[in-house]
């Protein structure tokens, strides 16, 4: 079993007791997950910027719904994954590790528009009425993405770190709770995060 598989399956854990609302989350995370260390060694603005990314697909599904537009996008995929390595190197970070990061970001994004489009479809009441403009929609993500490479170049020495679990499930269930996120979108916040802590092979 690789590293990783157990810190992700912590963060699964804390982010189901999160949506359930027990009020036991931050007990738990702060007895279990958080590790010592200063207030600034944190993984919070990384996790912020990827609910801003899983809840921004709520409009990008609105603006798909009813039309050709696939949810499933691989030149645009490969266009952001692009981009973000290219941005990445510039800053003098990983530009796999980011890719790698990010190919979770999407796929997140698509776990939020799948969950509408069964919504959706099953009760057309909820549906959206106007169709947000998908450019613009782009460039709001776009945004998001390049304060996200930069949140993931900040905190290499971090996602290294033995105690990078710990630190992503804190973050995790503390966005999770801030925002108030429903069960779709902790999903997706979910899905969204199993890279971070993920070492490069050596």
């Amino acid at each position: 079993m690789r590293p990783h598989l157990s810190a992700r399956h912590a963060l699964i854990a804390v982010l189901a007791t999160a949506v359930l609302g027990t009020g036991a989350t931050a007990g738990a995370t702060a007895a279990v997950a958080a590790p010592a260390g200063p207030v600034r060694a944190s993984l919070r603005p990384l996790v912020e910027l990827s609910a801003e990314r899983v809840l921004v697909a709520d409009e990008v599904a609105a603006a798909k719904w009813g039309t050709d537009s696939p949810i499933d996008d691989p030149a645009r995929e490969r266009e952001v994954l692009d981009a973000v390595a290219r941005q990445a190197e510039e800053l003098g970070a990983d530009p796999v590790a980011t890719a790698r990061i990010f190919r979770d970001q999407i796929e997140a994004s698509k776990v939020v528009q799948r969950g509408l489009y069964r919504r959706w479809a099953a009760d057309p009441a909820q549906a959206p009425t106007d169709r947000p403009d998908l450019g613009r929609i782009r460039l709001e993500i776009n945004r998001i993405n390049g304060e996200l490479v930069r949140a993931i170049a900040d905190s290499a020495a971090l996602r290294e770190a033995p105690s990078c679990g710990g630190r992503l499930t804190a973050g995790a269930a503390a966005v999770v709770h801030g925002r108030r996120l429903d069960t779709l979108h902790t999903v997706a916040l979910g899905r969204s995060l199993p890279s971070v802590c993920e070492r490069a092979e050596r």
